[in-house]
């Protein structure tokens, strides 16, 4: 059954293209995509994603923002603000906010790692298509690049009324949704059809 592949839209049965990377095979039913290779071999994606988990770490460990207003001087954390938030009476925005900008972009980011691991090696662990399935069912609640461009209107909003020196965490941040954009454009069900040695 490995040679035959169905439409996602109109569920016609073809038989599966072999493929070079940058191709794609469209539905002779309806036109849709039909099977998909990415341009980056696992291996680019791998250090994609090694590098953006260390860019994560350094995004959660600096201050976002240095303000500075009438001689007062701040910044904080993206742990820092959640807990502001949950101090404040906010519990259910602090949630949202951990939640979309620190668990599922790391969740995210550790269950590709443990899927580019695992597919670079001969036979796949019975766990490989459920975590492939679990990716894909997560994916849209990971929004850093929301989050990103929240900031980024909140700072110029504040602009006439403070000093703002963009702190380290912003530019990883920035860094994050560059990496995160092209790690996500990589689908993980390519991993299933993707030769294990190549």
């Amino acid at each position: 059954m490995n040679h035959l592949c169905a439409c996602p839209h109109c569920d016609a049965l073809h038989r599966r293209p072999a493929l070079r990377r940058g191709e794609k095979a469209l539905c002779v039913r309806c036109g849709s995509v039909l099977v998909r290779r990415h341009r980056l071999a696992p291996d680019h994606i791998l250090a994609l994603v090694v590098a953006a988990v260390m860019v994560f770490a350094i995004a959660n460990a600096f201050p976002i923002v240095d303000l500075r207003i009438q001689g007062l001087r701040g910044g904080t954390t993206l742990s820092g603000a959640v807990a502001a938030l949950w101090s404040e009476g906010r519990q259910p925005m602090a949630m949202l906010v951990c939640a979309t900008t620190q668990v599922f972009p790391l969740l995210d980011l550790g269950c590709m790692l443990a899927l580019l691991l695992t597919a670079s090696r001969p036979g796949r662990p019975a766990w490989f298509g459920p975590l492939l399935r679990f990716v894909q069912e997560m994916r849209p609640w990971g929004m850093v690049e929301v989050f990103m461009l929240g900031v980024v209107v909140s700072l110029v909003k504040l602009s006439g009324m403070a000093t703002i020196l963009p702190g380290k965490a912003l530019l990883a941040f920035a860094l994050l949704t560059v990496l995160m954009a092209a790690i996500l454009s990589f689908h993980p069900h390519q991993l299933w059809n993707e030769p294990e040695h190549e």
